[in-house]
């Protein structure tokens, strides 16, 4: 089930990595450049009536097409064909239609059913299911034109009215109990962000945490724009200009900017004199990755397999960060993470956004004290730390290998190309299937640059290689 789980969540990186640019597009197309950057009328007018407008269009474009978005991304993920993304689109196009007149037909009501981005998701697993029973199919000669992947895209959406209608029928007090839910989470206000945040943090280590991203940012809450449209999510509304949104995603800027880098410095200050150098190259670019992007993945894997504790508080310490901000009335919200870069492109939407610098030292200090005191007092094996083993040396520029060489030597690792049933990757880790996991040497992929290596259960790994994953697993099909 974890196996399944987390090919889920590398599949809704797919659709998440979207974000970014429709957050840039649609921020940048908000701004009023006289009032806001106090440009010069001729300047800032020129903007704002031959520039903006169209930026706003192509980030609300994105922003008001997610469900579709999300459908594709899935079929991709889940299957890796074309013909999977298409029988996808068509079947969450059939599934919103076909839930508009649900309430119409069977009750004559004028309730309005949406499912948003879990109809994205539904229409997306239908898809991939499809497309792996059926792509194969051989019909009669006469026929034979219908057979093989072009009957997954004629049957799928035949398949999803009948799916729809069923949908249409528990899916009234399904967003019933989410709508309740979402306003449930909102009333905790403070202590719904501490719970969320904490919860996410724990489900990083196996690839879940987009799961939970997926409820809170695109499910949870309800806002009502100046056109009349029904936007649901916290990262949604926050762009929708909801100033209630942000409750889910503002006590990650802390987190992100300042403690997790001071946790890399602690890590590098503890590492021993002779490997600091080596350790330095390594975590200083990870801290500066959580600082500017947000992408946090090689500095908490650095932690979390040698003290596992020291990850659980890291957890609740990121929902001590929700619950702070969330007291204090700060609101922010970001199209990706919350790194620096956000921060500045989102500083106009965001309430008290100024208060997360002093709020982020604190939690800097906090962690960088917390990450001393118990790699020192526990001994714990940060890397830098381990036990002195036979070795040729810190790597150099001269030994380092060539991405090429690296992927080569990565897929030796895992039991060499016999041994490989699957492999993808998202921003910052290998997911993989494989016939045998025992085959895989963690040591040697450690020193291959991997902060860590996960076994989830019937083969299935996951590699935490940081931002290089991507193009590691592009060279390693390239061998296969």
């Amino acid at each position: 089930m974890i196996a399944i789980l987390q090919k889920m969540g590398r599949s809704l990186m797919l659709p998440v990595a979207t974000l970014p640019a429709a957050a840039f597009l649609r921020r940048f197309g908000a701004i009023d450049y006289v009032k806001d950057f106090h440009f010069s009328q001729s300047i800032g007018g020129f903007i704002n009536h031959y520039i903006a407008p169209f930026l706003l269009a192509g980030g609300s474009a994105i922003f008001d097409h997610l469900g579709l978005i999300f459908a594709v991304g899935i079929a991709i993920g889940l299957a890796g064909d074309g013909i999977a993304a298409l029988a996808a689109a068509l079947a969450y196009e059939v599934l919103d239609t076909v839930l508009v007149q649900i309430p119409t037909v069977f009750s004559s009501s004028h309730e309005k059913l949406d499912m948003g981005v879990m109809g994205g998701i539904t229409a997306g697993l239908v898809a991939s299911y499809m497309y792996k029973k059926y792509h194969q199919i051989k019909l009669p000669d006469w026929l034979g034109f219908f057979s093989g992947k072009r009957f997954v895209s004629i049957m799928t959406p035949i398949v999803m009215i009948p799916i729809a209608i069923l949908l249409g029928f528990i899916w009234g007090p399904i967003q019933s109990v989410l709508d309740d839910f979402g306003r449930w989470m909102v009333e905790l206000d403070a202590f719904g962000a501490l719970i969320y945040g904490t919860s996410n943090r724990l489900l990083l280590p196996f690839g879940l945490h987009h799961v939970i991203n997926n409820i809170a940012w695109f499910q949870i809450g309800m806002f009502e724009d100046s056109g009349g449209r029904e936007i649901y999510g916290d990262l949604a509304r926050f762009f929708a200009g909801d100033p209630s949104a942000g409750l889910f995603m503002t006590g990650y800027y802390p987190i992100m900017m300042f403690a997790l880098p001071a946790g890399a410095l602690a890590i590098i200050r503890s590492a021993n004199p002779r490997k600091r150098k080596a350790i330095s190259s390594v975590f200083i670019s990870a801290a500066l990755a959580s600082f500017f992007t947000g992408i946090t993945e090689p500095v908490e894997f650095a932690f979390l397999f040698a003290s596992p504790v020291l990850y659980i508080v890291h957890a609740l310490l990121t929902g001590i960060s929700g619950f702070i901000t969330a007291i204090l009335g700060i609101k922010d919200g970001f199209g990706f993470s919350a790194g620096f870069i956000d921060f500045l492109i989102n500083y106009q939407l965001a309430t008290k956004p100024l208060l997360l610098i002093p709020i982020g030292i604190v939690f800097g200090t906090v962690y960088y004290a917390l990450f001393r005191y118990m790699i020192v007092k526990f001994n714990l094996a940060t890397p830098g730390r381990e036990e002195e083993e036979a070795e040729s040396g810190p790597e150099t520029s001269e030994t380092k290998p060539t991405i090429m060489l690296q992927a080569q030597q990565v897929l030796n690792s895992l039991g060499g190309t016999d041994n490989v049933v699957s492999i993808d990757a998202c921003i910052t880790r290998l997911r993989l299937v494989l016939r045998n996991d025992n085959l895989t040497n963690d040591k040697l992929l450690k020193e291959l640059g991997a902060a860590g290596v996960m076994r989830l259960g019937q083969g299935a790994v996951q590699i935490i290689f940081g931002t290089q994953s991507e193009r590691l697993k592009d060279e390693i099909k390239k061998f296969m």
